[in-house]
């Protein structure tokens, strides 16, 4: 068999990985002119980004109407809710954790600390301008309704889309059968669609992803990261635990599926999540993944999954909670007991509503280190190797998602039917 023919058979995770490792030696090896094959690369996500929309409104909508019983709903939305709410209050934990414990910032040279706020001080200034104008907790929960609903769903914002969805789906469950089978069935057939457009989409994946990977890498190079070695490892060690650990307990003890199970199967997910830095970007993979590979029914995964990618950031929480401590410790700030509760609060309520989308970690953490009186400034210290840890923590925070659907799933005793995408109810 040709070598062509044999690429052409291997399985599409696979063909991602090797487009990934491909991109490594590729951005050394062109360096900044890495640059000119980015556009592959961003061709590719906003193709992906163009289906997250009706993809989310139509499978939310026909598995929501699917239920036929709105307690059933509040069931399922409980469950998620709250275990989302925990699994991110443990990540910061962690976080929190290893940067008392390995102190990544008290070896940091002044001259480093110099090169750094003046490579990235005006950078650092944008985003901190950002986060300042973002709204408080209580306008956020308001601006969950929509004023407009085809405003929202054309600026894709997904807390509004979500509410918006829900609440229609409901509604159809309220009118006469057969006048709400229409809506259904159309949305149904549109769900469909919009999956057979994921699998076109994704036989480009491993090009788009080798061009992304050669553009970090061309631009970024290896120097900074020696720079801020400590801090890297501290953060992708933090990670590495929570999806280890963390989550191979959770499915193993209340989703009653193993680790390597739960990792097989959603491989090609973690894999375009890691190159495209957005969860949003990867949630159509993250559904067919979930459903397909795991079992879990669509009626499950089409409310649990876009609710995670919107309101579930384990790892930009971890991350969060070790890059405080960090820039902390840079200007010789001692964190208290309260100003690190105060973190674990803030960072849960900041990732909530939080774009799924590159470098928004960045802005959450302003909010949070203006509240515990750490100079903003110091983002400028770590914005040099956000863009590759920003990689790292898009994996866990959409293997967190995976595995909340695979828990919820199993709670409600529907786990288990793969392939099977025409499981609507739980």
């Amino acid at each position: 068999m040709k070598p062509l023919e044999r690429f052409m058979k291997t399985r599409l995770y696979t063909k991602i990985l090797l487009g990934l490792i491909a991109g490594i030696p590729l951005g050394l090896l062109l360096g900044p002119r890495a640059e000119f094959i980015k556009p592959v690369g961003d061709l590719f996500i906003r193709l992906i980004r163009m289906i997250v929309v009706p993809l989310v409104f139509s499978s939310l909508l026909v598995g929501t109407a699917s239920l036929g019983d709105i307690r059933k709903l509040g069931r399922i939305g409980s469950k998620t809710i709250i275990y989302y709410l925990c699994t991110t209050a443990i990540a910061i934990s962690i976080g929190l954790a290893l940067g008392n414990l390995f102190q990544p910032g008290s070896g940091l040279e002044e001259g480093t600390r110099e090169r750094l706020m003046s490579s990235y001080g005006v950078e650092a200034a944008e985003k901190i301008s950002i986060a300042r104008e973002k709204p408080g907790i209580a306008e956020t929960l308001v601006r969950i309704v929509p004023a407009n609903p085809v405003e929202s769903l054309a600026e894709a914002n997904m807390l509004q889309i979500i509410f918006f969805a829900l609440l229609l789906g409901i509604s159809v469950t309220l009118v006469p059968e057969k006048k709400g089978a229409v809506i259904v069935d159309f949305f149904d057939s549109l769900s469909d669609v919009m999956i057979q457009m994921v699998h076109l989409i994704m036989k480009i994946a491993p090009l788009g992803v080798m061009a992304l990977i050669a553009a970090v890498v061309g631009r970024f190079g290896v120097d900074i990261l020696f720079s801020l070695l400590k801090y890297s490892l501290v953060v992708v060690a933090g990670l590495a635990l929570h999806m280890i650990v963390v989550y191979s307990a959770a499915v193993r003890l209340l989703g009653k599926m193993g680790a390597l199970e739960l990792f097989r199967g959603i491989r090609p997910a973690q894999l375009i999540a890691f190159s495209t830095s957005s969860s949003n970007a990867t949630l159509p993979v993250t559904i067919e993944c979930v459903e397909e590979n795991l079992g879990v029914p669509e009626g499950i995964s089409s409310f649990v999954l876009p609710l995670g990618a919107t309101i579930n950031m384990d790892g930009t929480a971890l991350y969060q909670g070790v890059a405080a401590v960090f820039i902390a410790q840079v200007y010789g700030i001692s964190l208290s007991l309260g100003d690190q509760l105060t973190i674990v609060l803030m960072a849960t309520l900041a990732s909530i509503g939080a774009a799924g989308v590159p470098g928004i970690g960045i802005i959450t953490l302003a909010m949070v280190l203006e509240t515990i009186g750490v100079p903003l400034e110091g983002i400028a210290l770590i914005l040099g190797v956000d863009r590759i840890l920003d990689m790292c923590r898009t994996t866990v925070n959409i293997t967190g998602d995976a595995s909340a659907a695979v828990i919820v799933s199993a709670s409600e005793g529907k786990r288990g039917m793969r392939g099977q995408r025409k499981e609507k109810a739980p």
